[in-house]
């Protein structure tokens, strides 16, 4: 027989929070400590003074959230959201400019970042949306609305400019996905970005050569025999990189293209019209992304977001001791952890601070060169079970609410760390994301607590234990 037992906040994930919180708090002291001086933890003129207050405050901000309704965030996620937008309005008239960007509030010593707080808002109202029963995905309208939701607050944080915290809203595309956003749509945006990136580092004609093989390769494995078919296209592209090499590209991009034309007469008189469309399509915009991206890079793009983009693709065009200092230093200094590290507070690269930013975007260094790659495999190690561990709780929640704000949160975390050591190693570009719970700040700290907060909450009220 089955009987309701007491309620429970889910002890795992509570576990996993303060841990990286203390880690945090450890890693942000061996970063600024120099020797000799005491520790001071209440001295709020250090960055660890000021990060324990923050650690102390965000508990606070826990326990309060814990006492409110689950019903608190549906109901006023329109009101939330939309004191959210307006911070982000004001922001870019009364901001004060740090690091090139006007996205920060200056309170005294303290700073607040509204983008951190449209995050918060922007996720309860998609997810309200998304748990409203007139909503559905599979309509124009309502996609529309979804995507309106999401992309109002982006285009505003664009303008300040901080493509860093833009980029972390793509988490809220998980949730989008799990209510049944059409996949077309994911597809297509994989195929954008992917070509994207590939316009920076491959020549444009190259390219555009690439997405007409490509697109008569679709063409050809649409038809029966595809054995066939996929050795014809082998030779063909054999064929397509001598003629490239040997300067006959004008003849041989005209051959292919008149190839192209063939089949597709060909598959639309086997009634295979939309394939053809489809195929077209795809073609069209990746041509023109193409495009755009290479103009983009060499006409619009500032200088120093050139840099970031350069580091990251063609690491040969910079400078090493200009805009590919940091990465080259970030890298030193974890590779020279090596298994087990130097020790806590042991780290004489960072000390010594020859990586810019280590307490805070770059404090994976830190860990890197003091803890080893025991040390680092552990923090990713925690992250990943983290991330697991609200995807766990997500999916057994009774409304789709919870479900949607729990799979957002889990995305964000994901963002953030996935970028925070990919940037650290030159994986992805530098573009300024903190490593959550770890890096020094006070409204990155606030913001990701609260969003555990809300987890552990909207989990407590839609979850019964039975046995």
């Amino acid at each position: 027989m089955l009987q309701p037992k007491r309620k429970r906040f889910d002890g795992l994930l509570l576990i996993l929070y303060l841990n990286l919180l203390i880690i945090g708090l450890f890693m942000i002291y061996s970063s600024v400590q120099t020797g000799g001086e005491p520790l001071d933890l209440l001295n709020l003129q250090s960055a660890l003074g000021r990060q324990v207050l923050f650690s102390g405050v965000s508990l606070v901000a826990i326990l309060f959230i814990l006492t409110i309704s689950t019903e608190f965030w549906k109901t006023f996620a329109p009101s939330i959201y939309i004191v959210s937008i307006v911070g982000l309005i004001l922001v870019l008239f009364l901001g004060t400019v740090i690091k090139g960007a006007r996205s920060w509030f200056a309170l005294g010593p303290f700073s607040f970042q509204p983008a951190e707080f449209a995050k918060l808002g922007t996720l309860l109202l998609l997810s309200s949306f998304l748990s409203n029963f007139r909503t559905d995905l599979d309509e124009i309208k309502y996609q529309g609305i979804a995507l309106s939701i999401l992309l109002l607050p982006v285009g505003l944080i664009l303008f300040q400019p901080d493509a860093g915290s833009a980029l972390v809203f793509t988490a809220l595309l998980i949730p989008l996905y799990r209510a049944g956003f059409p996949s077309g749509y994911f597809i297509l945006g994989g195929l954008m970005a992917t070509v994207f990136v590939l316009a920076l580092v491959l020549p444009l004609d190259i390219l555009l050569f690439s997405i007409l093989l490509i697109g008569l390769g679709s063409q050809m494995l649409g038809f029966g025999r595809r054995e066939l078919w996929a050795i014809a296209l082998g030779l063909l592209v054999v064929l397509s990189i001598v003629a490239w090499y040997q300067g006959f590209q004008s003849l041989m991009t005209g051959l292919l293209f008149i190839f192209m034309l063939i089949l597709g007469i060909l598959t639309y008189r086997e009634g295979r019209g939309r394939y053809l469309a489809f195929i077209s399509l795809l073609m069209i915009i990746s041509a023109g992304l193409a495009v755009s991206s290479f103009f983009l890079y060499n006409n619009i793009l500032k200088p120093h977001q050139q840099e970031r983009l350069d580091v990251w693709l063609n690491p040969s065009r910079c400078d090493p001791r200009g805009a590919l200092y940091n990465v080259l230093q970030s890298k030193l200094a974890i590779a020279s952890g090596g298994l087990e590290g130097k020790g806590f507070l042991e780290g004489n690269i960072t000390k010594l601070n020859y990586v810019p930013e280590q307490t805070t975007d770059f404090i994976f260094c830190a860990i890197g060169e003091e803890q080893g790659f025991i040390g680092t495999f552990g923090i990713i190690l925690l992250f990943t079970l983290l991330v697991l561990r609200l995807i766990q709780i997500a999916e057994r929640q009774r409304n789709d609410f919870s479900r949607s704000f729990i799979y957002g949160v889990a995305g964000i975390l994901f963002i953030h760390y996935f970028v925070n050591v990919g940037m650290t190693m030159g994986l992805v570009p530098v573009i300024g994301i903190p490593l959550p719970f770890l890096s020094y700040g006070g409204s990155s700290l606030l913001f990701f607590s609260v969003l555990i907060a809300i987890v552990l909450k909207l989990d407590y009220g839609n979850r019964i234990r039975v046995g």
